[in-house]
């Protein structure tokens, strides 16, 4: 007769037993503009131990796969065609690939539309049943229905921002930049470029269906141009990059009603520093600790650091560092804390920083990693 525990047992020895260890190695997949040399989707494999970057190799042949999402199975990978490129058809702009987490291999899966033009930020929700996509050049936001096979089905929704704000050279119409989730799935979030608004949706991901939410939306200072946007670990609070003004925005977040509120504005230049010709920002991101917060400075080829008020959410400047190579379109943070990978577009190089745990400041490491225009970077655990 086997042996049964009783309940009590079973949850000391769950309890007592070793935690899972870290993943030794991940698979860093690169998006890129594809001018040549570029081919498409490329991969490299991160030593969390050294930092050490292998050669890249081409994962994918693809159309200007700008930006990349990462199915939460860990299986799918799915990448936007930013091109506009006269041979699209209605039927791409989004890719789906199935992923082999040991071999790092992609084959692609199938193509679909997101039902607007200039698709260039998606996610995936973390019930792994819709793909959101943020559409610049249509200002508009979808909804994409994925199947269990991480096929992409049809759009569940298309919805059209409207309005202007006062830069004439870019805010003439509405630029949805990015789409993101809220830490309880029930919130999506569009910082929109063009109309210097962050619009609130809520998701049924169940039908890939986005309605707006009772908030509707917040606001940004009038020629800000809010690009990215990034949820503190808490849940607490979220902070905006604004790409025309250099600004970071801190919001103090109230999940039930999926309400943001704006508590701090504060420059991505160091301070008593003006912004330079030709300086815009890109990507934000917070730290796993929730203790720092790292934004990207086009033009001035830099990441300013910030450290993270514990209670309020509030920005403390900390350093800039230059990130050894031109345009920081984008920056990754490797799941462990450990190291930030800064994409520089026009060196056509990635720089590794090492991110000290108390202070959040940066130290290059390692020699260049050469990639051609990288844009975006995904990491994935190595099984």
């Amino acid at each position: 007769m086997p042996l049964r525990l009783a309940p009590i047992a079973a949850l000391l020895l769950a309890l007592l037993a070793p935690a899972a260890a870290a993943p030794a190695e991940f698979f860093v997949y690169f998006g890129t503009y594809t001018k040549a040399p570029s081919q498409g989707i490329y991969r490299s494999r991160l030593d969390v131990a050294t930092g050490r970057l292998s050669p890249v190799e081409l994962a994918a042949t693809a159309q200007d796969p700008a930006f990349l999402a990462l199915h939460p199975n860990g299986r799918f990978l799915y990448a936007i065609d930013e091109s506009s490129a006269p041979q699209r058809t209605p039927t791409t702009g989004l890719s789906a690939y199935a992923l082999d987490p040991t071999t790092g291999t992609l084959q692609l899966l199938n193509q679909q539309t997101p039902g607007d033009s200039g698709p260039c930020h998606l996610t995936v929700d973390a019930t792994g049943r819709s793909l959101l996509v943020a559409n610049y050049g249509g200002g508009s936001v979808s909804a994409i229905a994925l199947q269990p096979d991480g096929r992409l089905g049809a759009p569940g929704s298309v919805i059209k921002h409207t309005g202007s704000s006062v830069n004439l050279s870019r805010q003439k119409a509405p630029h949805a930049h990015a789409i993101v989730l809220s830490p309880d799935n029930r919130f999506a979030f569009t910082p929109d470029l063009g109309i210097d608004r962050v619009v609130a949706y809520q998701l049924d991901p169940a039908s890939a269906r986005l309605t707006p939410a009772p908030t509707a939306s917040t606001t940004v200072p009038p020629g800000s141009g809010p690009r990215h946007l990034t949820f503190h670990p808490t849940g607490r609070f979220a902070y905006v990059i604004n790409e025309l003004l250099c600004t970071m925005t801190t919001f103090a977040y109230a999940p039930a009603a999926g309400a943001l509120t704006a508590v701090q504005t504060i420059s991505t230049l160091p301070p008593g520093e003006s912004t330079p010709k030709g300086t815009s920002t890109a990507e934000v991101q917070v730290h796993p600790s929730g203790k720092f917060l790292y934004g990207s400075n086009r033009g001035a080829n830099t990441i300013v650091v910030y450290a993270i008020a514990e209670k309020t959410g509030q920005l403390t400047y900390v350093d800039t560092v230059p990130t050894r190579g031109k345009t920081p379109r984008h920056f990754a943070l490797d799941p462990t804390g450990t190291w930030l990978l800064a994409e520089n577009q026009d060196s056509n190089t990635v720089a590794i920083f090492r991110i000290d745990q108390t202070s959040g400041r940066l130290t290059p490491t390692g020699p260049l990693l050469e990639v051609p225009s990288p844009v975006c970077a995904v990491f994935v655990a190595v099984r």
